[in-house]
């Protein structure tokens, strides 16, 4: 079956889909594998999320044994957490959509901000009755644990009894990729109350350092424009979703972590801040773009004018508008640094070398050479400082680093170094690992093959014999001694012999695509699947007659056994060769040359292969 790529916008089909031999292989971005590895590249999930969402979809019940107890009590509890959790994700939006009080007080507010039902659906919103303990009764009633609703902040004890957390606030739920509800950020409706937000506390299920509100809705999103929308609050990623720029997502009120930039990394290189035009905006925005330079991160901004943020902006102009404004307002993070920190005063000296020092500190973030030195001739266009003088000043503050890193006292570091230069790139050669690729696709796809050889009898007679694939290549690669160099093709050629010394029969497809580790899947997929097949029409119409590689199946499997021989004897030719230059000894020099005509003897024998003499 083939369909367009999930990954890449296209029109010509380049994802295909092996049913039989349980692989994919989407020739646009080169990703291959199994259907476990297809969920880990398309949803960015690890190898048992994705085992657990298979098997939670079809209903299949999964047996970890080799779990600790320590750890299955561990697992049971962040089950039992993610029940409760989930319980009250269906209890707010119920409460919202079903009751008098749900419906007039948080439905209302919700419509009023400009939410669409749809948009009121897609992030689960919901409502909190402002009741003491309506939700703590509806909780035992359902038979939760007490203990389990403390711990996740969903009801506190007080001087007169437990009550509930969140009562009488309009309720975010906040969910991990998969869709798992984590916790809740939970905003008050009346003037009176003493927080405008409550958040749910840090949990086992909870860590709010690598979770980002509005990842769930947004991830498919993200890796569609390859880019993310940084934003503060919920009602800000919700406003942007809803007016079509659906990768927006938040770090849930809290200042941004290393954890919440890797978590955007999975998805995207390319961010831009979206925050306040406000003192604490600013602050905020340049702290994330340390952290986000800190990983690689491509790294821009976007001030919105006087009084608003995204969510208010969002609402007062068209989609087309917004778009049009973020497309055209967003600015590189050094511009952006410049304006906000010299805040109208450059035309004071001291305070342009304090931004300018300031500046190069965030660039010596920047892990990549190149892109650093690109930065360092623009900023020293825009500063108007010469690029000798920043690039003295990054060295200092990097050779602080490392130095710092290693325990060296300052006064001890040693005088400045020059910038490193990034290293050129080597001249393209052919893959030298090419013909071992080869014999391994041949193996996995025709091994079980049965193909006819001349061999030489007992009473040196020709004879033609019936062999199977792998049993012939297994066979000549052990005659001639001959170990791959690639540790994963090297790994299949093994896989076959072991499993042939076990049960007496070669593997199939299906037992190299089904292997847990997603790389060694994806290159299996590789090997096994091409984004061309013959027409009929050829045949039918043209008369055209072409060999295809089973119907040629002997050559299929000698061209690559021939070309990997010879290549290794050409190898060693020239480890004799230069051995021989620099060799003083006379009985030595006369064995190097003895070896050397034995492998152009060697070598002639098997360029006869190919019809044709290899000089």
């Amino acid at each position: 079956m083939k369909g367009l790529s999930p990954w890449s916008n296209e029109k010509t089909p380049s994802f295909f889909v092996s049913p039989a031999k349980g692989i994919f292989k989407d020739f646009s971005s080169g990703k291959g594998g199994n259907a476990v590895s297809f969920l880990m590249e398309l949803e960015h999930m690890t190898y048992p999320e994705a085992l657990r969402y298979l098997a939670n979809k079809y209903q299949i019940e999964i047996e970890e044994t080799e779990t600790t107890p320590e750890q299955q009590e561990e697992l049971s509890l962040r089950e039992s957490l993610a029940l409760v959790n989930q319980f009250a994700l269906d209890y707010f939006e119920k409460t919202l959509w079903e009751t008098d009080e749900g419906k007039q007080i948080g439905l209302s507010y919700f419509r009023e901000r400009g939410f669409s039902d749809q948009t009121i659906k897609k992030f689960g919103l919901g409502f909190s009755p402002d009741q003491n303990d309506a939700f703590y009764k509806a909780s035992q009633e359902a038979g939760h644990n007490e203990e389990h609703l403390l711990s996740l902040g969903l009801i506190k004890e007080g001087q007169y009894g437990k009550y509930d957390f969140f009562r009488g606030r309009v309720i975010f739920p906040i969910r991990n990729i998969s869709g798992r509800c984590l916790g809740f950020g939970a905003r008050a409706l009346k003037s009176e109350a003493k927080a405008k937000y409550l958040n749910s506390p840090e949990s086992e299920l909870y860590d709010k350092s690598r979770t980002l509100y509005g990842m769930y809705e947004a991830k498919r999103g993200i890796l569609q424009a390859d880019h993310c929308f940084l934003v503060e609050g919920y009602t800000d990623v919700i406003s942007l979703h809803q007016a079509g720029v659906e990768f927006a997502v938040s770090s849930s009120g809290t200042s941004l972590t290393s954890g919440q930039v890797k978590l955007i990394k999975r998805y995207t290189n390319n961010v831009s801040l979206l925050y306040d035009g406000d003192q604490a905006g600013i602050k905020a925005a340049i702290r994330g773009i340390d952290l986000l330079l800190e990983e690689g991160m491509n790294v821009k901004v976007i001030m919105f004018p006087d009084g608003h943020d995204p969510d208010s902006f969002a609402r007062s102009v068209s989609s087309t508008e917004l778009q049009r404004f973020l497309k055209e307002e967003a600015v590189d993070f050094t511009d952006f640094m410049l304006k906000a920190l010299l805040d109208g005063q450059s035309d004071d000296p001291v305070k342009r070398a304090e931004v300018t020092r300031r500046i190069v500190e965030s660039l010596s973030l920047i892990s990549d050479q190149i892109a650093r030195s690109i930065y360092i001739e623009r900023c020293s266009k825009v500063l108007g400082v010469p690029e000798q003088a920043l690039v003295n000043e990054l060295n200092k503050i990097l050779r602080k680093k490392r130095y710092k890193k290693s325990g060296v006292k300052e006064e001890d570091i040693p005088p400045a170094f020059p910038l490193e230069q990034a290293k050129p790139k080597p001249a393209f050669t052919a893959d030298p690992l090419l013909h071992e690729k080869e014999i391994a696709r041949i193996l996995i796809s025709y091994g079980t093959h049965e193909m006819e050889v001349e061999v030489e009898n007992e009473e040196h007679e020709e004879e033609i014999i019936t062999v199977s694939v792998a049993e012939y290549i297994l066979h000549d690669l052990i005659q001639d001694e001959v170990v791959f160099d690639s540790t994963l093709y090297g790994q299949i050629i093994d896989s076959f012999k072991t499993n042939f010394e076990e049960s007496g029969e070669f593997p199939d497809t299906s037992y190299f695509v089904n292997n847990s580790n997603p790389e060694f899947s994806e290159a299996i997929a590789s090997m096994v699947t091409s984004p061309y097949e013959l027409s009929e029409n050829w045949a039918d119409q043209h008369k055209i007659y072409t060999d295809t590689e089973d119907q040629n199946l002997k050559r299929a499997v000698f061209d690559p056994l021939m070309r990997l021989k010879l290549n290794r004897i050409k190898r060693m030719m020239k480890n004799v060769e230069v051995e021989l230059k620099e060799e003083q000894n006379e009985e030595r020099i006369n064995e190097l040359l003895k070896e050397k005509m034995k492998l152009n003897l060697m070598k002639i024998e098997v360029t006869k292969f190919f019809g044709s003499t290899i000089i």
